[in-house]
């Protein structure tokens, strides 16, 4: 049985840290702009619920799904790379292969360059990688090309939505002030509420 908002669910494998953020809040409101409903492991914070069983939910419940691989490096402490987003898109590749609805499947893959990723996870040999080179302009277009060809329906440019991006960045002081949120600690059900209000007033 198909999950409810399965076709509009856009379930976003990214890095969650304060480097990325901007790109991070930059995919979440093209999602949304464009008519989707992004999804991410942040939406639930139940300390009571194991992680990748939450994941594994996320992706079975979404049509459509971003993995950013760009932080697939190694730590300068460690000396080890992070592989929880090549884990996420390993689930989501065989959720693709053997879910009961797997024909429906799409994903866009980023990565800062186009073909670093055959020097750590060369089994995706094959798959169509984009660059966004962490320029939000470039994800923003990438992510409309992507959803306009994997749903076949038209959407605005990529450009005009990231225009819409940076009116919101401009006006999100003044939404953040009328909810009472903190500005510098937003929560990631926090900022799409800011999201869903501006396009309210924007449509």
């Amino acid at each position: 049985m198909t999950p409810p908002g399965y076709d509009r669910n856009v379930f976003i494998n990214c890095p969650f840290d304060d480097a990325y953020r901007p790109l991070f809040e930059a995919i979440v409101f093209a999602v949304s702009d464009l008519g989707y409903r992004p999804r991410s492991a942040r939406e639930r914070l139940d300390s009571g619920e194991i992680r990748l069983a939450k994941i594994v939910e996320l992706i079975g419940a979404s049509r459509y799904s971003i993995h950013d691989l760009s932080r697939t490096e190694s730590d300068s402490v460690t000396a080890l790379p992070r592989f929880n987003m090549p884990l996420e898109l390993g689930i989501d590749l065989g959720c693709r292969y053997f879910g009961a609805d797997r024909t429906k499947k799409s994903m866009l893959i980023f990565d800062t360059e186009q073909y670093r990723y055959q020097k750590y996870i060369s089994d995706i040999a094959g798959q169509d990688i984009q660059q966004h080179n962490g320029n939000s302009l470039t994800a923003v277009v990438a992510i409309r090309h992507w959803l306009q060809a994997a749903a076949g329906i038209p959407l605005p440019a990529g450009v005009a939505t990231h225009e819409r991006y940076m009116q919101f960045r401009d006006d999100l002081p003044v939404i953040c002030g009328n909810m009472r949120l903190d500005i510098r600690d937003l929560t990631f059900t926090d900022f799409s509420f800011t999201i869903a209000t501006w396009l309210r007033e924007h449509r």
